[in-house]
């Protein structure tokens, strides 16, 4: 396994992480300057929580169109333009703040403003990773990047205090504005290696059905977003509730500061002993034993009451959130290739939010019936209970060769009666096999595996037929929606699965014969 610390050989890597340690503190600390500011406004307990809405919304509204964009434009542009976006919105809010010209529904637009470009770079800034890295230097990477984040968010809220006490929010919020300018160099400067494109660019309607359609008909993928899911609506209850719990320990601000700080610092011991650990057991030991410990943390949160013990709780729980939540991010990118990494990224984080705000609403209810002690009870035990998902919803096979692998010969187009513009269609397209009546039963079970490349792939409908005049003849038919997505379609299998193709082909004695058909509706007047 290799050392946490050596993607940070990488020059490219090693320039963006430091520079985004220095904006995740930036945007941490604009958190803190928003509610201050609304709280200094006498903007009333409702704008101050719909400050969280507005920082929260955009990734619930912009997701699946930002991981879209992120998989069909360059990325490296798209993050220079958010970057900017940001900056500019954010020294909006900073003139707006030191001049006074500022109200809480300003307040409540502008953070909205900075959160969706937030939203927008999320997806294609970790769908970058595998560029940056080398595949064996991925976990590492993350658990750096994981790292990077907690330190962030122990770190702001603090410095925001201290920045607001002495020279006001107005100095906090420009803090932030500066802390744009790293990055948007870094980048700048990066060259990232061209991606030639030999078929038609998606839409962003189109690529985000095909994301869609992926994560459907890709059981490693859905298998770890249903069980990332359900592990995050329990485990969300602990830091859902851990601002009440500050309070009930000691009825002073900082308290829930401490209390975040250890749980960062817990990521940091985390990450180090998660790279020794995946060297000795597997994955699914690693995972679960993360899972359970964080339970365990939960129950005990539940119980303890001084600040000290509930300081070395959050310790723990940190290292445990850090393992299975770094673990679960790398297996998706391992198993999600490059053409649609980002929009596979933006439907996570979908989930994985989902599952939290759905989490925390659940035992905040919880909380307000039983008190705090009993909803972390009750967390606790779900966290517990959810190790039970290996059983059934085991972690895929970390790996996956996932390099492109178009072995199809090239569609033709005849003699070119057909319309130049690629987006004609639906295209039907069947292929003929010639099997022994001895092997028709094997390679049936071997050709039904199509189905879920086929669909995957881009096929909205997929059959296989036998032939009633003819025994040893049976013919595969997908339907493609265009011509364009079918060029697609050869593009997007992958080496993972030339063994379905093999399997297939050792019952088939005969090369098989491959059709295509557009239909007539868009091709005659």
């Amino acid at each position: 396994m290799p050392s946490l610390w050596r993607p940070l050989r990488t020059p490219a890597f090693r320039n963006l992480l430091i520079a985004d340690i220095v904006s995740d503190i930036g945007t941490f600390m604009q958190s803190v300057g928003a509610a201050w500011l609304m709280v200094s406004l006498n903007a009333g307990p409702m704008y101050v929580a719909l400050t969280q809405t507005a920082s929260a919304l955009p990734f619930f509204v912009f997701a699946l169109p930002a991981g879209a964009l992120g998989d069909i434009v360059d990325r490296r542009k798209l993050i220079l333009y958010t970057e900017f976006w940001m900056a500019i919105v954010a020294l909006a809010l900073t003139v707006l703040a030191m001049t006074g010209f500022i109200s809480p529904l300003t307040v409540l637009v502008l953070t909205f403003a900075l959160s969706a470009g937030d939203a927008f770079e999320t997806p294609t800034w970790r769908a970058l990773l595998p560029e940056l890295v080398s595949k064996e230097d991925l976990s590492a990477a993350s658990a750096l990047n994981g790292i990077e984040f907690n330190f962030a968010r122990a770190i702001g809220p603090g410095l925001a205090g201290l920045v607001i006490a002495a020279a006001g929010v107005g100095t906090a919020f420009l803090l932030n504005t500066v802390s744009f300018i790293g990055v948007i160099f870094v980048v700048a400067r990066w060259k990232r290696a061209t991606h030639k494109r030999s078929t038609p660019p998606e839409t962003v309607k189109g690529a985000t059905i095909a994301a869609i359609r992926y994560v459907r008909y890709s059981p490693p993928i859905s298998t770890l977003l249903a069980r990332s899911g359900l592990v995050m609506f329990f485990a969300s209850g602990l830091l859902a509730l851990l601002p009440s719990l500050a309070h009930i320990v000691k009825n002073e601000p900082t308290v829930y500061g401490v209390l975040l700080g250890c749980f960062g610092l817990g990521a940091v011991f985390g990450a180090l002993i998660m790279q020794r650990a995946r060297a000795r057991w597997p994955t699914e030991v690693v995972v679960s034993a993360g899972v359970t410990i964080f339970g365990l943390t939960s129950l005990a949160a539940s119980m303890v009451r001084s600040l000290p013990a509930l300081s070395a709780v959050m310790i723990v729980a940190g290292s445990a959130w850090i393992v299975f939540i770094s673990i679960f991010n790398v297996l998706v990118i391992n198993h999600t290739p490059d053409w649609v990494r980002a929009r596979v990224l933006a439907i996570s984080t979908l989930i994985f939010q989902g599952a939290i705000a759905a989490g925390s609403v659940a035992w905040g209810a919880v909380a307000a019936r039983f008190g705090i002690g009993a909803a972390l009870l009750y967390a606790g035990a779900g966290t517990l209970a959810t190790t039970a998902l290996a059983l059934f919803l085991r972690l895929p096979d970390a790996a996956v060769d996932l390099a492109s692998w178009s072995h199809w010969r090239s569609p033709a187009t005849g003699t070119g009666a057909l319309p130049a513009d690629d987006d004609f269609g639906p295209v039907l397209v069947t292929v003929e096999y010639q099997v022994t009546s001895e092997e028709a039963a094997e390679f049936l079970k071997a050709v039904r595996q199509h189905k879920r490349i086929r669909r995957r792939d881009g096929a909205r409908r997929w059959d296989i037929f036998r032939d009633m005049e003819n025994a040893d003849r049976y013919v595969e038919t997908f339907i493609v929606a265009s011509w364009a997505e079918h060029l697609r379609q050869h593009e997007r299998l992958t080496r993972a699965d030339r063994e379905t193709e093999e399997r297939v082909q050792r019952y088939v004695h005969s090369e098989p014969k491959v059709r295509h058909l557009i239909s007539v509706a868009t091709t005659m007047p």
